[in-house]
């Protein structure tokens, strides 16, 4: 990483530098030379305020903090560790971005069998209601409110499950089990 410093009211020694640098270098690990060219480091004493501001461009996004103390060498250390909170997490966010991904080696094109033909029948609508206990003229005379051509119920004298139907001819069929 390339370091680029600015003295406002102050010179930049040889300390501050290696102090940044050596800071930088702990923190390599976030910054494996991936679009991380240049670091520009600006240092200001104004009113007995020592003033540190970072500026860093990486992975397309700039990177910039800003701490103002009564001591320089506290006032870099603290830029430092809140450019390392930023690069961390740009990191973990593209970390996670790459990862949420689906590889192109597991994505499968859709086979025959899990594609119902176009001619077909499907299962459009189903319903669920509970089947009570009631006579033959009691479900004729629900099964003509209701559109359905059928009618599921429990008939009341044989406690058994049975299927009352409109016929094409107007009639009525009783399925009993």
């Amino acid at each position: 990483m390339n370091f680029e410093y600015t003295g406002r009211h102050i010179e930049v020694t040889p300390a501050l530098r290696s102090h940044v640098e050596n800071h930088f270098e702990k923190l390599a690990h976030l910054f494996d030379g991936n679009g991380s060219d240049n670091a520009h480091v600006i240092i200001e004493v104004e009113r007995g305020k020592h003033r540190s501001e970072i500026i860093i461009k990486w992975h397309d996004q700039i990177l910039t903090a800003t701490t103002s103390v009564s001591d320089m060498y506290k006032s870099l250390s603290q830029t430092i560790d809140k450019i390392e909170k930023q690069a961390l997490k740009l990191k973990n966010k593209i970390k996670d971005k790459h990862q949420k991904a689906t590889k192109v080696s597991t994505i499968t094109p859709p086979s025959d069998d899990e594609n119902p033909e176009a001619g077909s029948p499907a299962i459009i609508d189903s319903t669920n209601y509970p089947v009570k206990p009631m006579t033959a003229e009691e479900a004729i005379l629900r099964l003509n409110e209701e559109e359905n051509q059928f009618l599921v119920f429990r008939n009341a004298a044989s406690e058994r499950v049975s299927v009352i139907y409109k016929r094409k001819d107007g009639n009525y069929g009783l399925i009993e089990p």
